[in-house]
This record gives C-alpha cells, sequence and structure tokens, in this order.
C-alpha cells in the first residue's frame, strides 16, 4: 500500500539502470514514502520460538504447531488452518495451555494461502526429522512457487513491479553460481516434492536467479537475522551509495522513508550493501552480487576513502606497497573469517580477531574500516560468550568512526547505539545506557518511524531502569 491516495510515486526508465522508482511529490526526511507487505517470507530457524512464523512479532508464550512441533504463531490469527469454514483445527494442532478453540473469519483465500504455507514444511518436518535442513533460499524459493499457483494474478506487492519481471541476469552468472543454483533446486525436489509442482529445470534456474538477486534480508531492530523475504515493489529502487531512502521491517511489512530531502522528479534510492568499506570494496561487493558498478557521487569522487583506510601517523610512514600489502592481508582475513564461523570455536574465533587486529594496527588506524570490521566481529563473539565487559569495550571503540563513516540515519550507527545501551543498562550505568538509547532512538524515529514498536520497546527499557 502507498503512503497516500495517488502513492506520489512512479516506476520510470533511469537512464543507464533500467526500470527506477521517481518521486511525483516532495518528500521530507522521516517521511513515508510507501509500504509492501511480503510477497513471500521464511521467518529463519534459529528464530522459531522467539519470533511468530507468520508475522515475524516478538513475543512470549507463543504457540506451537501440535504437528510438527517446529512453528510458533502468535495466536489464532496467525496459526494456519485447514479449515476453510474458519474454525481451528481440533487441538492438539494448537498447542498452548491458555488457548482454547476459537472461531474467526478471514478470508477463504488467506485461510487457505495461510494454511498451504505451513504445509509446505509441515509435513515434510515430520517426515526428514533432523534431516530437514533446506536452505533459506530454497524455502523462500518454495514459496514463492506456491504463492504464484494458489494467486496467480497481481498481488498487493506487485502495484509498481511483478515477481515475474525480476531481473535474473543469468546470462552474467558464472559456473559456481550456477552449481550452487543447481544444488537449491536438487534440495527443492528433495524436500517438497510432495506439496509442489515444479516448472521445468530451466525456469527453476531463472527463478533462483531472481531471488538471488532481489530477495530480502529481515533485521532486527539490532540488525539479526530474522528470514527472508520477497519485496517486489522495494526490489524496483535502484542503488546508490549516497541513498535517499532507508528500508526497514515491521513484521513482515516492508516500509520505506526518506533520509535526504526529496523534490519531485528526483529517482528513489536505496542502498543493496553496507556502506562502511571503501569505494573498491564496495564495488566489487555489488559486482558479485548484482552485476554492476556504482557510479553515484560517491563513487565517483571516493571523497570518503582515505579516512576510511586511515594509515597510523608515524615518525616513519608506511610506503605505498606495505599499505597495499595490509589491505589485501585485510580482506583476506575478513573472508577467512567468515568461513571459519562455521567450524571454530567463539575462544579461536576471538584470537583470529585479536591477531589481525594486532598486526593490521601496525599501519592502520582504530578507525579504519577493516580494523573497525574485527572489532564488531570481536565484539559478536564477546556477546554470545555472555563477556559484556569485552563487548563494551570493542562497542566503545567502534561508535565513533561508525557514526562518521556512515550515513547520518544509519541503521549499523543505530544498532550499535542500542547493542552499547544494553551493555551499559545490563551493567548497572543507567546513565550511559540511557544516553546510549536516546541516540539509537533519534536515527530510528527517522528510519523506522515515530511509531514503531522497536521504539516503543526502547522506550520502555529507559524507564524500567
Amino acid at each position: 500500500m502507498w503512503a497516500d491516495g495517488d502513492g506520489g510515486l512512479e516506476r520510470f526508465c533511469s537512464p543507464g539502470k533500467g526500470r527506477g522508482l521517481r518521486a511525483l511529490r516532495p518528500f521530507q526526511v522521516g517521511d513515508l514514502l510507501f509500504s509492501c507487505p511480503a510477497y513471500a517470507c521464511v521467518l529463519t530457524v534459529h528464530e522459531r520460538g522467539n519470533h511468530c512464523e507468520h508475522c515475524f512479532a516478538r513475543k512470549e508464550g507463543l504457540s506451537k504447531c501440535g504437528r510438527c512441533k517446529q512453528a510458533f504463531y502468535c495466536n489464532a490469527e496467525c496459526q494456519p488452518s485447514s479449515a476453510v469454514e474458519g474454525y481451528l483445527p481440533p487441538l492438539p494442532y494448537l498447542v498452548h495451555p491458555s488457548q482454547h478453540l476459537q472461531k474467526r473469519k478471514p478470508t477463504p483465500v488467506t485461510l487457505r494461502e495461510d494454511w498451504l504455507m505451513h504445509k509446505l514444511e509441515c509435513s515434510p518436518m515430520v517426515v526428514f526429522g533432523e534431516n530437514w535442513n533446506p536452505s533459506e533460499t530454497v524455502r523462500l524459493t518454495a514459496r514463492i512457487l506456491a504463492k504464484q499457483k494458489i494467486h496467480p494474478e497481481r498481488t498487493p506487492s506487485e502495484k509498481l513491479l511483478a515477481v515475474k519481471e525480476f531481473e535474473s541476469h543469468l546470462d552474467k552468472l558464472d559456473s559456481e553460481k550456477k552449481d550452487l543454483i543447481q544444488s537449491d533446486i536438487a534440495a527443492l525436489h528433495h524436500f517438497y516434492s510432495k506439496h509442489l509442482e515444479f516448472p521445468d529445470t530451466e525456469s527453476l534456474v531463472v527463478l533462483f536467479a531472481q531471488v538471488n538477486c532481489n530477495g530480502f534480508t529481515i533485521e532486527d531492530e539490532e540488525l539479526s537475522h530474522l528470514g527472508s523475504a520477497i519485496f517486489p515493489d522495494v526490489a524496483l529502487m535502484n542503488h546508490s551509495c549516497c541513498p535517499n531512502v532507508i528500508v526497514t521491517y515491521k513484521g513482515t511489512l516492508a516500509e520505506v522513508r526518506a533520509v535526504q530531502e526529496i523534490s519531485a522528479g528526483d529517482e528513489v534510492f536505496t542502498s543493496y550493501i553496507d556502506l562502511l568499506y571503501p569505494t573498491e570494496d564496495r564495488n566489487d561487493r555489488l559486482q558479485d552480487s548484482y552485476f554492476f558498478t556504482c557510479e553515484c557521487r560517491e563513487c565517483t569522487t571516493k571523497d570518503k576513502d582515505k579516512a576510511k583506510v586511515e594509515i597510523r601517523k608515524l615518525t616513519d610512514p608506511p610506503k605505498a606497497e606495505a599499505i597495499r600489502d595490509m589491505v589485501r592481508y585485510a580482506r583476506n582475513v575478513i573472508e577467512e573469517f567468515r568461513k571459519a564461523k562455521h567450524y571454530k570455536s567463539p575462544s579461536e574465533l576471538l584470537e583470529i580477531c585479536e591477531l589481525s587486529q594486532e598486526k593490521m594496527s601496525s599501519v592502520f588506524e582504530d578507525s579504519n574500516v577493516y580494523m573497525l570490521h574485527m572489532m564488531y566481529q570481536a565484539m559478536g563473539v564477546c556477546l554470545y560468550m555472555q563477556d559484556w565487559e569485552g563487548a563494551l569495550r570493542y562497542g566503545r571503540k567502534i561508535i565513533k568512526p561508525y557514526s562518521k563513516h556512515y550515513p547520518l540515519y544509519s541503521l549499523n550507527v543505530a544498532s550499535m547505539w542500542l547493542k552499547l545501551g544494553r551493555l551499559y543498562m545490563g551493567l548497572e550505568n543507567k546513565a550511559a545506557g540511557e544516553k546510549a538509547l536516546k541516540k539509537a532512538i533519534a536515527i530510528m524515529e527517522v528510519a523506522h518511524g515515530k511509531d514503531h514498536p522497536y521504539i516503543s520497546e526502547i522506550r520502555h527499557e529507559i524507564e524500567s531502569h
């Protein structure tokens, strides 16, 4: 749905970029341009029991599906039902001691769709047990196929861009990416064949390529991963490293708000990637994932690159070759750490972070983005190990350069203030905690909107201490 009656936005042909989204009227900082319900979405398995499978709400006392015992739901409105008449199935399908049978009147289409989406996974999870392990991309693609079958007409998520119009960039895929798609197709057939009718393999290759280029990661207020989704109208926006809007989530609803003033006729740009890194790194990521190079103001001027890769001021400054070698080392250790997270222990991961920082500090300042990257990873490991003082120590080093390197209304900066505030509060430093939480709120009121549940929760945290 659009923010107002006429929407104030239009699809247009953006010079050199293809399709794009353009403003038809001015928008001020913090204005909601539009919102878009998820066409299809999946909650990550790691958040089951903490969030509702259907609406992604974070609640205690969620109701468990009595058959698969894996999916959890808020209440009767979110619980999928196979009863077309509008009744919940008999207990123990809905399992929560405080709940009883209750009648509801959802539309038959919605009710049927809710049930079919859960049925895709409910029966296979029972049959496969611990061997049920499709990737999130496979789970999301299965739901897209099911949606297309039961809802072939255009949906409220596709006002300006239909899923079938998504770019696949199939001609640009290398052999490694094609092999990964074939593996995903095999997994799709393995886990979902009893509940889905599949198109031909060529069509599945296209669909997986479309999902890889146009899928979104839904994150919470601390940027923790909650799930994956397809938001067609949001996918219409082109990328800029100087974005004028930001995308946030209210459950499974994507909301797009202005973070710069937008004039009538301006193109609406979001960012597809983390903007912390220097131009070359950003464009490597864009080329690898989205098959284009950015030519925004920040990429053409490279004005921020020197500060982002700040070199330590020494009486004997490092030579250009030494700097290039250290940048190469930093990129390699970042990739090494990404892979190591899958098989090394927390203490081993923390050691990688500490040793890499020690080596890089011979050339880089602490505000250098490669140093910050490893500090952030170290902070994450400390949080996992419940080393609150260690996490706070890293967070305090990170926040000032983050505020310098990121745009003014950055979710990365807001989430860091939020983590710091919660750490301070937990360590009984209420004054510092309240100050940090209020800094997070100031950014989130623009990015998320003043009425977002996350902001209400943070205000409650301040008041309850």
